[in-house]
């Protein structure tokens, strides 16, 4: 129970890699605000947290919208008053499409929930970390930062290698207030959210590459699991890593040296 009397923010709380640091942080024995914009699927996580004899509060909001996103904050501090991790994992794939098929509708999208969302979540909960310190994580990605080989990705890569340097950024800012700021960088995982991507004419940009045995080389090709990436989570987030700010954590198992 090393989170014991610590209160966490997740972002993007309701599935994946969100729902399993919800899950994890809470088992250790922090207050946990899960958010989402679906409610059905927070609220779910906030069941399992309860159920497990964990205390949870479930928030529904728009990572991007502001008025949304200070009325969760607001909510969080009335209910837990005050917050010592912030874990800002809210984010979607958007579409991959060559740079010149792709529309400004769409790069505005993707930029709107991966860095704006993540910029709202910083800016709106600094204030109450600063009373006493803490632990900022950004969910970020191998894509933009250590890989640059998915097709049509330019828009996701752009908002990934930004959260990167947002995260080197402010932990200079922020050291002085007793404030970690770290980012971990999943590569593939077995999660939905591709579900939600939207690729059009791949083949435009992709350069053909085999790999017979897979491209995880530590597994074989398997990808990596919600939890592999919410233990990197604790660490970052629990006293253990308290000399750790400013650092990118790659969670790929070797893909991004291979690609």
């Amino acid at each position: 129970m090393e989170l014991k009397g610590k209160i966490a923010l997740v972002t993007g709380a309701g599935s994946g890699i969100g729902k399993a640091a919800a899950l994890r942080l809470a088992a250790e024995g922090a207050g946990v605000a899960a958010l989402s914009r679906t409610a059905k699927e927070v609220e779910k996580t906030c069941a399992e947290i309860k159920a497990a004899g964990g205390q949870s509060l479930a928030l529904v909001a728009d990572t991007g919208d502001e008025a949304q996103m200070r009325a969760a904050v607001t909510q969080l501090i009335n209910s837990f008053d005050g917050l010592d991790i912030v874990v800002a994992n809210a984010g979607i794939n958007g579409v991959w499409a060559p740079i010149d098929d792709l529309k400004p509708d769409e790069w505005d999208k993707t930029i709107a929930v991966n860095l704006r969302g993540t910029y709202l979540t910083l800016h709106l909960t600094v204030p109450y970390l600063k009373h006493r310190g803490g632990s900022i994580v950004v969910v970020s990605s191998i894509n933009g930062t250590r890989t640059f080989t998915t097709p049509g990705a330019t828009a996701y890569t752009a908002t990934k290698a930004g959260q990167v340097a947002m995260v080197q950024q402010l932990a200079l800012e922020l050291g002085r207030h007793g404030i970690r700021v770290n980012a971990v960088c999943p590569g593939e995982i077995d999660t939905n959210i591709g579900e939600n991507t939207n690729s059009r004419h791949r083949e435009e940009t992709e350069v053909p590459v085999i790999w017979p045995e897979g491209d995880i080389p530590i597994a074989g090709g398997r990808a990596g699991k919600s939890e592999d990436v919410a233990e990197t989570i604790l660490f970052l987030a629990s006293d253990r890593a308290r000399h750790i700010t400013g650092t990118p954590i790659w969670i790929d198992g070797g893909q991004g040296l291979l690609r």
